[in-house]
């Protein structure tokens, strides 16, 4: 059976932004929550529909992909499968760990109570960088530095000075999360006493303040890949923070998301693979032809050739002279626009040797000015009829 369109199934726009689409989930997730239909056999079925579809929609590059490809982006393993988060991550992310009135969570294998500080997970962090054309037609080897939130060494992450206890929380009794009744939803928070760590410390570290984590700057080596567009977005899996280590048996660092932006080129413009290049021309050599040495993206040379009577703005196309194609052996091309110069402040004998040519042309036209007149004395006929 074919899959409904992601879209359709939140009741959202194709152009909706992140809060739209969340909005639209938490609506219809509290609408169709399976615990609220007990007796429908397909209440689960419709849900898992939901999830799956705010599962890739919230995440821009999957959105990207599904919006570019549809459901075919997710088949055969792409983007990782078309698989989605799972449905007690999605639920407790947008209603704060939430757990249905039959116990939704540990239904789908959410995270609820102390099971929830079993397994922690670090912060993703983002880098700005800025590469030249050329950098990004050949690719860039290049070191950054990144400040990456690491266990502090005097306490050894727990957040205590040298001899001071972790205690367990006595408000949440060391679950990290408390429970509040609404209704027929059981709403599940972080404790507000242990900030969701299950513990506190009686004396905090002096050099981290407790937090069990301080800031270092850590050299990374990074690869750009050649052929990378302006905006692209890297993922480096596992270079972001370390997770807080108290509280958490399973830890799992975050992941580093560099994105690129590629500065302008005083010569070239680009348009995905393909470049664009506008070059002066001598009208002399527009009109009798001739040849053009033009540079390259690559810091090579190349000749076109002018042929005689060219006018302004005639393109000429250089195969395989443009930008290089992401994770791949093939490049664009180069597209090179004739812009004829006339001369500007002619000497004496310049002149006289242009008003001879005006004398001999007579009322010789070029093809196009001959097509622009005829349309304009065509056109005062009228008026005058």
């Amino acid at each position: 059976m074919s899959k409904r369109d992601y879209y359709e199934v939140l009741g959202v726009s194709r152009d909706a932004d992140a809060k739209q689409l969340k909005s639209a989930f938490r609506k219809a997730a509290m609408a169709c929550h399976p615990d609220r239909h007990p007796d429908d056999p397909g209440a689960e079925a419709r849900f898992k529909e939901l999830n799956e579809s705010y599962g890739i929609l919230s995440d821009d590059q999957k959105r990207a992909a599904y919006d570019r490809m549809g459901h075919a982006a997710f088949e055969n393993g792409g983007m990782g499968g078309g698989g989605f988060q799972d449905f007690g991550d999605i639920f407790s992310q947008i209603f704060g760990g939430a757990g249905g009135a039959g116990g939704f969570a540990d239904m789908f294998g959410g995270r609820g109570g102390r099971r929830a500080q079993s397994v922690a997970r670090g912060s993703d962090l983002r880098y700005e960088m800025e590469i030249t054309l050329e950098e990004a037609f050949r690719g860039k080897d290049v070191e950054i530095e990144v400040p990456i939130a690491e266990d502090c060494e005097r306490c050894d992450g727990m957040g205590a000075e040298p001899g001071a206890s972790v205690e367990s929380c006595g408000t949440c009794g060391g679950a990290g999360r408390v429970r509040t009744q609404q209704g027929m939803f059981t709403m599940e928070r972080p404790c507000p006493t242990c900030g969701g760590q299950g513990e506190y410390v009686s004396d905090p570290c002096r050099e981290c303040d407790g937090q069990g984590q301080v800031r270092q700057a850590t050299e990374l080596d990074v690869s750009i890949p050649a052929g990378v567009e302006d905006g692209t977005r890297i993922r480096l899996s596992g270079q972001g923070d370390q997770a807080p280590k108290r509280g958490a048996t399973n830890r799992q660092r975050g992941d580093l998301y560099l994105f690129v932006s590629v500065k302008p080129h005083d010569m070239f413009e680009r348009e995905g693979a393909n470049l664009f290049m506008r070059a002066p021309v001598p009208m002399t050599v527009a009109a009798l032809g001739g040849e053009l040495e033009l540079p390259t993206i690559d810091g090579g040379r190349t000749k076109i050739k002018i042929e005689d009577g060219s006018q302004g703005g005639k393109r000429v196309r250089l195969r395989g002279k443009g930008m290089s194609v992401l994770r791949s052996q093939s490049r664009g091309d180069m597209y090179v626009e004739l812009a004829v110069e006339t001369p500007s402040r002619l000497t004496a004998k310049q002149r006289e040797l242009l008003e001879e040519f005006a004398e001999l042309s007579g009322d010789e036209v070029s093809p196009e000015s001959k097509g622009f007149f005829d349309k304009a004395k065509a056109f005062w006929d009228e008026l005058v009829d």
